[in-house]
């Protein structure tokens, strides 16, 4: 009888050590979070954010999957993404500085016109310890800086002939909801009208605005040359592109998987950019195959508010 109790107290012990493996198992169970990104597939942004995706998995070795969710599909235009992740609500999401701007006013001083002389200017400082104390410095409005992507240079477009920033007078251009940028197109004679992304091909093809200001992958993205067929090549601004993280999911995290975090957005920047070169050279071939008209603006300086 002992050695039956024996025989049964062995299996008993062993059924416990099987619970509590498997139990084990599934609280390291593969975390999900959800990235949005406003542009849509084969976007160099989204290409970088799916790059970002894999390295994540890659470096905490399957603990954490992120799910990158494309063309809006999960928030809609950008300043409701950016409240989404505020709270939690979205762990990642990818934007422009200047809808970011909004909820970080340090970010603001990206939509002062003709700010960079160049991209390798740009980059200059986004590299530079200001750059990436201006990353850091995110976490007092909520969130965690990843890195910054590229967002190339915003140039005026129009469903009328644009040979000069003086054309703009008198008339309705879209912006984001900056009110630097706001009051960058008031300065310049325009009327500023902030909408959502997604609104500014009806807007313009109903007479709502007569333009707005992006750069050209953007005018393929959204199909905006369809409908504003003239395009100034003026450069404006140069807008980094933020990827970053809601400090609520970011807490939850372990320090490793913070640091694996961080090594992947860091490693995906080279990536996004050569995807960027690329493709807008690519996109301002296009847009001109197309029937745009072009007009490149070589001497800025009458143009710039300094």
């Amino acid at each position: 009888m002992y050695k039956k109790f024996q025989v049964f107290n062995s299996i008993g012990q062993y059924l416990c050590h099987v619970l509590v493996f498997c139990f084990g198992v599934a609280a390291q169970a593969e975390m999900v979070l959800k990235l949005s990104e406003i542009h849509g597939k084969g976007y160099p942004t989204e290409l970088a954010d799916e790059e970002f995706a894999r390295l994540v998995n890659l470096y905490t070795k399957g603990e954490i999957k992120v799910d990158v969710f494309p063309g809006g599909q999960i928030s809609g235009d950008e300043r409701v993404v950016i409240e989404q992740v505020k709270i939690g609500a979205i762990a990642i999401a990818r934007v422009s500085s200047g809808a970011l701007g909004s909820f970080n006013p340090q970010l603001n001083v990206f939509a002062l016109p003709y700010l960079f002389d160049s991209n390798d200017h740009m980059w200059a400082f986004l590299n530079g310890a200001a750059g990436q104390k201006m990353l850091a410095d995110l976490a007092p409005s909520g969130f965690v800086g990843l890195c910054w992507y590229d967002g190339g240079a915003r140039s005026f477009y129009a469903n009328y002939p644009l040979n000069s920033i003086a054309d703009l007078k008198g008339k309705k251009f879209r912006v984001q909801a900056n009110q630097l940028m706001i009051k960058m197109v008031e300065a310049m004679g325009a009327s500023a009208v902030a909408i959502a992304a997604g609104q500014v091909f009806s807007a313009i093809q109903t007479g709502v605005i007569d333009g707005a200001e992006n750069n050209a992958p953007s005018l393929i993205s959204f199909n905006h040359y369809q409908v504003a067929k003239y395009y100034m090549l003026d450069e404006h601004l140069r807008l980094p592109e933020v990827l970053f993280m809601s400090k609520i999911v970011w807490d939850k995290l372990s320090k490793d998987q913070q640091a694996a975090i961080r090594k992947a957005a860091a490693e995906s920047v080279d990536f996004q950019r050569k995807k960027w070169d690329a493709y807008e050279i690519e996109a301002l071939n296009k847009i001109k195959a197309e029937g745009e008209i072009v007009v490149e603006v070589k001497d800025k300086t009458p143009s710039r508010m300094r």
